[in-house]
């Protein structure tokens, strides 16, 4: 479970990154906090 959290984590900040590069600031900012929400190195909101 934890490999699929990271995974998820890790594409939706990716995502996010890739969404402030195209001038989408709110939208990146959005999928970076909630990548850091699900990761499990975060403040995971699974445990």
């Amino acid at each position: 479970m934890a490999t699929i959290l990271w995974i998820i984590a890790a594409i939706l900040v990716i995502a996010g990154v890739f969404a402030i590069f195209r001038k989408q600031l709110v939208w990146g900012i959005v999928l970076i906090v909630v990548g850091l929400l699900v990761g499990p190195g975060g403040v995971s909101i699974f445990s």
